[in-house]
């Protein structure tokens, strides 16, 4: 019979397993689409940085009473200096080449930003580092768990 402690060692164990495992299987792949939307208070800046492979869509939404905007894409890509707008930019490119795209936004206006940003980014290397190291931490657990059940020797 297994004691409290082992059972409850097993439960982390494999619950670890699982939660990094999944995690695991979200980050292998070429790419990965990220989305984001956030609001930008008044007189504050934003700077967005994406590493994207080649032929990788990306997209931008800006709507507010006025902005500052100032976007560099990787290569021959698209390149907006430094420009102010009024009301809603939008904005969809390719990476021509891999890199990565800047993009900085300062709200100059009267009211807050709303920003939508969708971005195709490669996976970051750590990430899956990451997840392994989760996982190997769950065999871990799970294994001094089971030293628990073991019968201890005469002395112990």
């Amino acid at each position: 019979m297994m004691s409290k402690r082992t059972i409850i060692g097993l439960i982390l164990g494999v619950v670890i397993i699982l939660a990094s495992g999944y995690s695991l299987i979200l980050h292998i792949g070429p790419t990965v689409e990220h989305k984001e939307t956030l609001t930008l208070e008044i007189g504050t800046s934003e700077i967005f940085k994406n590493s994207a492979p080649a032929q990788a869509p990306q997209s931008l939404i800006v709507t507010g009473d006025s902005f500052e905007l100032e976007l560099h894409s990787p290569g021959d890509g698209l390149q907006i200096p430094k420009t102010s707008f009024k009301n809603e930019f939008k904005q969809d490119w390719i990476h021509s080449e891999d890199g990565v795209s800047s993009i900085e936004i300062k709200n100059t206006g009267k009211s807050e930003l709303e920003i939508s940003v969708i971005m195709t980014q490669t996976p970051n290397p750590f990430a899956f580092t990451i997840d392994l190291m989760v996982m190997i931490t769950g065999i871990v657990i799970i294994g001094f768990s089971m030293g628990f059940s073991m019968r201890k020797p005469k002395g112990f």
